[in-house]
Parts: C-alpha cells; structure tokens; sequence
C-alpha cells in the first residue's frame, strides 16, 4: 500500500504554507505524490482565503491521507492553535515548528508515512523560544534517537540534477572552519554519502570529489597546510575503503560542466563553498537532503522570505522538487532494504 509523505508547516508566518497550498492546487499538473500537511487545519484554510485559493480541506489520520489526496488536501491536524500573521511569528510559531516535525518523524517510525519534507524554519525564532539545537537536521538525529534508537551522524546534501554538494562544516563562521575541520569529520561524511548515493539514490559506484580548503587547494601548502595535511589524509583512506574520491581539487575549477560530469558529488570545506555554485545553477529547484538519517528527509533548499509570504507570489519548485525526491528516494530504500 502506498504511503503518503508527511509534509511540515514549517515557519507559519513563512511561505512553507502558501508553497504547499499551490503545490496542492496544482497537484496533477506538477504530478507530485501524495501527501499531507501536518497544521492547524483553521490557520490552513485561513492561508489559502489570503492567497485566493479554494482548497478543500480533510482532517485525517496519515494512514489515509492517500485516499483524500485527489480531491481534498489532507491535513493532520496539530493541537497547537496557530496565530502568526504571514511575515510576523508570533509566539504559536515555535510550538507549531516543533510539534510538526516531532509528528512527521513519529509517523515515518511508525510506517504511517514514506518520508519526512520539512518546510522552511526561522532558527532566529526557534532560538528565541529556547530551541536548543543548531537547526533542523541536528534536531531530526536528536529524534532518531529518541524515537527509534538509532544513534545518527546526519549530513546535508545539497542535491539538483545539475549538482550534488556536501559541506563538511555548516553554519560556522569562516574564522572558525580550519579548527573544525578534520580528518575523521571528512572520513566519516564521505562514508555516508557514498553508502547513500549507493544505497538510496541507485548509483552503484558513487565518485566523489573534495574540494581544498585553501585557495589552490593550499598550492602545495604555500597557501595554507591544512590541505596537505587534514584532507588528503582523509581521502587516502576513504580510497583505502574502495570509496572511489578525487581531491583535494582547487574549488574554482570544480563546477563547471565538463567538471560536473565526472562526478556524483562533491565534498566542500565549509557552507558557501557548497552553496554558492548550487544555488547559482539550481536557485528555483535544489533540495535539501539529510544523509545519516533512519528515514529519508527532504526540504527545499530556500529560507521563509517572510517578504512574500501570504502575497501568493511564492514559488513552489523546490518544494515540488523535494516531493518527489523524498518519494524516489523513499522507494529506493523500501526495495533495497536500507535503514
């Protein structure tokens, strides 16, 4: 039997619910799978009367979201009222961030649902509501551990058709990098992404590429040790493992597209050295993927923009991309078995 994906509200004063609203709208055209939208079924229905959308609404259990999805959007109802205005959280949006990815995780453990996309957060208001964790993808391996036992070291993917990206450090600032970064962090996240690249996305031998840290990939260490003596170490074992990797390589000579086309993914040093070349050539349609985790977790790779939100001008690609992906990505697993 197919299960839905369960589909978070996100920042509710963001345009996570304007995305999934037109997505839904648009759901045979966008040939997306089904799925619900884990809300405050009144706060929804508000939101859709904003963006002058007549949708439908169905509060349901997960378990038969599919059955409501081509004729009403199914919605599993949060119980935490919600009150934000479209570009004002207010204090009901910390709660109802929290209470619906708790939900959506639960009901993927509980095999209700295939899969987990998250829709946009402001970490700035979860900051100021006592949230304790550094975002999303450290508070989904906290409740992997929670709920099903599995201690997890979780990785994000930047993935488009076009590109797949890895930073090794996240949300950091530049200053800090070089002391984070290490030769077991680099060790451990290329296991991952290529245990997942073979097991979840199909590819049989993934190839992987890193980048230097340092201009030049530290130009045989006039331009910075930390090349020559943090990564290279790192890769030569992942090659003693038969993990097929190439680098450390000049970033600045790593993503053009005769570049791209000789590799799966490419393993960054720090944030912008990822995100930067994905979102120049995937802005409208990149995802956001959590290597590591015991269930697969999509988001699309955009922030709140509290600016539109509510105007209905949002552009839903990236959620539509998420979608699917989740569900590809969703299926891979079930055949092959994998965690």
């Amino acid at each position: 039997m197919q299960r839905p994906l369960a589909l978070t509200l996100g920042e509710p004063a963001g345009i996570g619910p304007d995305i999934a609203l037109k997505v839904w709208h648009r759901r045979a055209a966008l040939g997306v799978p089904p799925f619900y939208v884990i809300s405050d079924p009144e706060f929804l229905a508000r939101r859709a009367r904003r963006i002058d959308l007549e949708i439908p609404i169905s509060v349901v259990e997960a378990r038969s979201a599919c059955s409501d999805f081509s004729t009403r959007l199914p919605v599993v109802a949060l119980n935490v009222p919600v009150t934000a205005e479209p570009g004002v959280p207010d204090a009901s949006s910390a709660p109802a961030v929290i209470a619906a990815i708790r939900r959506a995780v639960a009901d993927v453990i509980a095999e209700q649902a295939a899969a987990v996309v998250t829709n946009p957060v402001a970490k700035s208001v979860l900051y100021r509501n006592g949230f304790a964790d550094p975002g999303h993808t450290e508070f989904l391996a906290k409740l992997a551990a929670e709920m099903a036992g599995v201690s997890a070291h979780p990785v994000m993917m930047l993935w488009s058709s076009e590109l797949a990206v890895v930073p090794i450090t996240i949300h950091l600032p530049l200053r800090d990098v070089p002391a984070r970064l290490t030769t077991d962090l680099i060790v451990e996240t290329g296991r991952i992404v290529a245990r997942e690249l073979s097991g979840r996305f199909g590819i049989t031998r993934p190839r992987l590429v890193a980048a230097g840290l340092n201009p030049h990939a530290g130009e045989a260490g006039a331009l910075g040790t930390e090349d020559r003596l943090v990564v290279a170490p790192a890769l030569d074992q992942l090659r003693g493992e038969g993990i097929d990797v190439r680098g450390p390589l000049p970033a600045d000579t790593m993503f053009h597209a005769r570049a791209r086309s000789t590799y799966d993914a490419a393993l960054c040093m720090y944030h912008d050295q990822a995100l930067i070349p994905i979102k120049t050539l995937a802005f409208d349609h990149a995802v956001n993927v959590t290597l590591g985790l015991p269930f697969v977790r999509t988001s699309p790779d955009h922030g709140t923009a509290f600016d539109i939100a509510g105007t209905g001008r949002a552009n839903p690609s990236s959620l539509v991309a998420a979608l699917k992906l989740a569900n590809r990505l969703a299926a891979a697993t079930a055949s092959a078995g994998a965690p």
